[in-house]
């Protein structure tokens, strides 16, 4: 069984992931696989290059990530254009990293802040969002980021509304509080789908 877990950003996707993992669950991060992807090397850092120019590499020719977020946050039509370009290779790498995680755990977690966005939630068995108010998103990432609080406004608007969010959710975790209360309601739903596995 593969469960989809989604937040928005700094919802605390990958703190619960890794409390997940104390429990002996494999996961895999769809942010990660989508910097493999753009990789030195990789045929889609290539294809970045010559679309947008070499202003979105940094000097040893690896991805300046953050001179090519000011160009897709501002224009949509540029952002579709990279996603039509790292979208099926991260499909493509995300099945191969979960086939490996399969082999040794119960169930595996594919973690992806744009799960339903990107339509990753068509590859998962169950959806698990993990929520916070949006007050609580912005602070975290603020703390955690070091980017303008204008560009966390961008990357909240262009994730799914909390409230829809939510809605396409088939379970919930409320990460607003301390560790100790999401590790309890880890624990229960690592209960539960191992249950459903059996």
């Amino acid at each position: 069984m593969i469960i989809g877990l989604t937040g928005g950003i700094g919802s605390g996707k990958s703190t619960v992931a890794r409390a997940f993992a104390e429990l002996g669950i494999g996961w895999v991060d769809a942010d990660d696989v989508a910097r493999e992807v753009v990789a030195l090397g990789e045929p889609a850092l290539t294809a970045i290059a010559e679309h947008f120019g070499t202003h979105v590499l940094n000097t040893d020719g690896t991805l300046n990530r953050s001179a090519l977020r000011t160009i897709i946050f501002e224009d949509p039509q540029q952002r579709q254009w990279l996603e039509s370009v790292t979208h099926p290779r991260v499909r493509e790498r995300l099945f191969l990293h979960i086939n490996r995680l399969k082999q040794h755990s119960p169930y595996v977690l594919l973690v992806s802040p744009l799960l339903f966005e990107s339509g990753q939630d068509k590859l998962v068995d169950r959806t698990l969002v993990i929520d916070v108010p949006e007050s609580l998103q912005l602070e975290r990432t603020l703390a955690r980021d070091g980017v303008s609080e204008t560009q966390v406004r961008a990357i909240l608007a262009a994730q799914l509304p909390r409230e829809e969010r939510l809605a396409k959710g088939d379970d919930v975790i409320d990460n607003s509080e301390n560790h100790a209360d999401m590790m309890r309601q880890v624990v229960k739903l690592d209960q539960h789908y191992r249950a459903i596995c059996d």
